[in-house]
């Protein structure tokens, strides 16, 4: 694996979160445009930048700026649905993306293993006749082997999973435990850095981003390991940056931090 990509969720800040919108959010072209810049080889445009809000005009321009710009396309839904993976499978075909992430929950939507295994199932020859992988995100609610359980049911060269090196805190689960039972079936590597530190008052800790290579995260071994096993495609860079006292002030701080993450990225690869 030699593609080091940025995703939409490493600027989360300056494309907007709910409640925290900057004056001018980043447009989906800017984002390509900063991409293309710090030198990524693709992107993954994530459910934080919908592409079905956008027209079938603007979604042509954009293929055709990713083209001019040299980037590979990766898509990302949140919601795992049959109805939404359709029609995200359509959009893969017209970005030649070769690559859909999903997290399995959606606001209001949270599937049982079974059904999750049951809705994959269905989806395995939509995603073969579309030449699409379906790359399944690690996030709060399963557990690391809970996440396996749902690979190896479905058992197809299809499916695989997308490993966040963070989420798994949410049901806590240390890095390292799912790295052990999920790398070997990891096609999409998100890499967020991060830092756990005690509260000053001692009860209790924080979980903070940080600038990739600043943080906890061995991000050179992880390369490694996963290079080892032959089938991801590419390594995102996702970002936890805290807010400042403004969302200006926050916004210029994750893409100071955009810069020099891409920077540390692009260079572990080269070596």
């Amino acid at each position: 694996m030699s593609k080091i990509g940025l995703g939409t969720y490493a600027l989360a800040w300056s494309i907007g979160v709910p409640g925290f919108m900057p004056e001018k959010p980043m447009s989906l072209m800017e984002f390509l445009d900063m991409a293309h810049a710090l030198g990524a080889d693709c992107v993954q445009i994530g459910d934080n930048l919908p592409l079905h809000d956008l027209s079938d005009a603007e979604l042509q321009a954009a293929y055709k700026h990713a083209s001019a710009l040299g980037l590979e396309i990766e898509l990302g839904i949140r919601g795992l649905t049959i109805e939404r993976v359709e029609q995200y499978l359509g959009l893969c075909e017209l970005f030649n993306a070769q690559l859909l992430r999903v997290v399995i929950d959606a606001p209001e939507y949270e599937p049982a293993i079974k059904e999750v295994i049951h809705l994959v199932e269905q989806l395995i020859p939509s995603l073969e006749n579309a030449g699409v992988q379906l790359g399944i995100e690690n996030h709060d609610r399963f557990s690391a082997k809970e996440f396996l359980h749902i690979i190896q049911s479905v058992d197809s060269p299809w499916v695989g999973i997308c490993m966040d090196s963070v989420n798994s805190l949410g049901c806590g689960e240390g890095f390292f435990e799912v790295v052990d039972q999920l790398l070997p079936h990891t096609i999409n590597l998100h890499v967020k850095d991060y830092q756990i530190r005690r509260k000053g008052h001692n009860m209790g800790f924080d979980v903070l981003g940080t600038v990739a290579g600043q943080g906890m995260l061995p991000i050179p071994w992880l390369l490694d390991q996963v290079q080892s096993h032959g089938i991801c495609r590419s390594a995102i860079l996702e970002l936890w940056p805290p807010p400042e006292d403004t969302i200006q002030e926050t916004v210029e701080k994750e893409q100071m931090w955009v810069e020099e993450s891409m920077k540390y990225l692009k260079s572990l690869v080269s070596q």
